[in-house]
């Protein structure tokens, strides 16, 4: 996303100390996601990691209970998302192309190379419309409400999502705004 220094808390004193290598590391597990941590220090500019103390990370402690607490005797559907796949797990990325003309195109032409499009009431529109965008890697992005920033995909790339999202255990009985949510909860837009 771009960032050049990074402060990263853990309520964990263990893991704070193995990512600085203070602690040798045992669990084979633990180093690959040393080794992820590592890879991606070496693109920042500067690195920390701290160990805050669990009295003081309240939102953790939420999150914590939270995923402890049973929802049997609840009326109303509560989403979860079960992550299946550890992140560092290697996994092949389709990469993303994107030679035709589409919806973002005038977008990227403004934020990349300042070019409008020659009607004057579609520039004016790209004009006010652009500070909700950014390019970061070489793809547009724009900023949820929910999240920090959705990438943005063209209108083949967005059945594909729709089918995978439809295609859940639940995919056939929820809602379009349900739908929705689930998408932007992929981070895309």
């Amino acid at each position: 996303m771009g960032a050049e220094r990074i402060v990263a808390l853990t309520d964990s004193y263990l893991a704070a100390n193995q990512v600085t290598r203070e602690f040798e590391v045992k669990d084979k597990r633990m180093e690959k996601y040393v080794k992820a941590v590592q890879q991606i220090t070496i693109l920042l500019n500067s690195f920390s990691i701290k160990q805050n103390p669990r009295g003081s990370n309240g939102r953790a402690d939420a999150l914590s209970r939270l995923a402890s607490t049973c929802f049997c005797h609840l009326s109303k559907e509560v989403l979860v998302e079960v992550v299946k796949e550890r992140s560092i797990d290697e996994c092949q990325v389709e990469s993303l192309s994107t030679t035709r003309p589409n919806w973002m195109t005038p977008i990227i032409d403004y934020l990349q190379h300042d070019i409008l499009p020659g009607d004057h009431e579609e520039a004016r529109k790209i004009r006010i419309q652009a500070p909700q965008y950014a390019i970061l890697g070489g793809a547009l992005y724009t900023k949820g409400n929910t999240s920090s920033w959705l990438k943005c995909i063209d209108n083949e790339l967005g059945k594909k999502a729709f089918q995978e999202a439809h295609a859940g255990s639940d995919g056939a009985r929820v809602g379009a705004r349900a739908l929705i949510s689930k998408i932007l909860c992929m981070g895309i837009y």
